[in-house]
């Protein structure tokens, strides 16, 4: 019977899968407990509104959250296997795709006009927002040109043509429809991911004071850009029309106290706070769960951040480090844009909050996102016992560089101190 049993198996042993690494671990824990919490503060902070001025159905946006986020995961648990190399060969079709459907947003006829903006395709409970797409693709059309073309770091001309043309194109798409959050989160993730591939802080200076000298032209020139400006710098001055959500989102979370006011006992959600489930469900956290959930909140962005940096320290090569932090940092700006416009640190810009915020397209791309972070951390990470692959990313790899050097230092100079040690020892002998 064993000998059956062995040649049934060819004579070897099934094998053993390796245990999750650390930062796999954290970030796949983050983006459940962030999903589960998600879940409950959605059907919280839209019940009340659905029950009383929509469908009639107080669960009506959980469904949906649900539904999207178990599409989302099953994407997740695709790309976390053998999404890696998938995406990287059909990063220029999701680049054209992303640029495409973003124009066709905008074409008459075509695009779904919500609020005074078209940022959406579909029709009906569906509806997609090609904005997302094209953010994420631009991160990975960045990672692929910075991996493949080091030498266009050391050169403000040959990162202008073609990576920064084509960001700039994108966020000229953007402002258009208008969607100025999602332009600031890409100008803020390419920025980034260019700090980590090693241009010099000068040269980003000089793009960085372009991008707000433009940004003020750009916010200045529109007249509800502007009001969002003002009220921005002083809410409370126009309490009751431009200034009105940000002064409900500090009513709501200056309400919640260190312990809030309990799970579905907000007040500031029923018809008082616009975009409650989606852009300001920060607000409803604040008042509900008080500063004890808020910082349940950041602690968990801050494993997303540790997990996501470690994963891009430890990759073992240069186009999986950028792509993890290029990721890494692409989830945390957008969560960083909301969480500042919610506590009134930074003008309003319609973003919603990563894996928290009811919204199908971001749900479903951010997710995505994270099943590549995921992939670099379960296959692209160096073994115990390996050194890693010098890539010439100094913003990731310093730490490890230093760490070696410290180490062979400290070997040289107890070394010499035991030598001479000994030499003093004989020659008072």
């Amino acid at each position: 019977m064993a000998a059956r049993a062995k040649a049934a198996w060819g004579g070897r042993r099934p094998r053993k899968e390796a245990p999750a690494s650390l930062e796999y671990t954290l970030l796949y824990t983050a983006t459940l407990c962030m999903l589960a919490g998600g879940a409950v503060m959605v059907y919280s902070a839209s019940s009340a509104e659905s029950l009383l001025g929509g469908s009639g159905d107080p669960s009506y946006y959980l469904k949906r959250y649900v539904v999207f986020g178990v599409v989302g995961l099953a994407l997740l648990h695709f790309l976390s296997r053998r999404g890696l190399s998938t995406v990287r060969a059909l990063t220029p079709v999701l680049l054209f795709a992303g640029f495409g459907l973003t124009l066709a947003v905008m074409l008459p006829g075509v695009g779904v006009e919500l609020n005074g903006a078209r940022r959406w395709l579909g029709a009906g409970p569906v509806q997609f927002q090609p904005a997302e797409l094209l953010k994420l693709a631009l991160v990975l059309y960045a990672v692929q040109l910075l991996a493949a073309r080091p030498s266009v770091t050391g050169s403000l001309r040959r990162l202008a043509n073609p990576l920064l043309l084509i960001v700039g194109a994108a966020c000229v798409l953007l402002l258009a429809q208008p969607d100025m959050g999602t332009a600031i989160v890409v100008c803020l993730s390419i920025g980034s991911l260019l700090v980590v591939a090693g241009v010099p802080i000068r040269k980003l200076a000089i793009v960085v004071g372009g991008l707000v000298f433009v940004a003020l032209l750009v916010a200045l020139a529109a007249p509800y850009r502007r009001a969002r400006l003002t009220a921005f710098l002083d809410p409370w001055a126009d309490p009751s029309g431009g200034g009105y959500q940000t002064v409900q989102a500090m009513i709501g979370i200056g309400s919640g106290g260190p312990f809030g006011v309990g799970l579905g006992e907000s007040v500031q959600k029923i018809f008082y706070l616009p975009e409650a489930h989606t852009d300001m469900i920060v607000a409803i956290i604040g008042e509900e769960t008080g500063v004890l959930g808020m910082a349940v909140l950041v602690a968990l962005f801050g494993m997303l951040a540790y997990g996501g940096l470690r994963t891009a320290k430890l990759a073992g090569d240069r186009y999986s480090k950028l792509l993890a932090a290029g990721l890494t940092s692409l989830i945390l700006c957008q969560a960083i844009v909301n969480l500042f416009a919610a506590l009134g640190l930074a003008p309003l810009t319609g973003v919603p909050l990563p894996f928290i915020s009811y919204g199908n397209s971001n749900m479903i791309i951010v997710l995505g996102a994270m099943g590549l972070l995921l992939n670099v951390a379960a296959q692209g990470g160096v073994r115990a016992g390996e050194r890693p692959v010098s890539s010439g990313l100094r913003a990731i790899e310093g730490g490890a560089r230093s760490d070696a050097a410290n180490r062979d230092r400290r070997r040289r100079d107890s070394g010499a101190r035991r030598a001479g040690a000994g030499r003093r020892g004989r020659a008072t002998g």
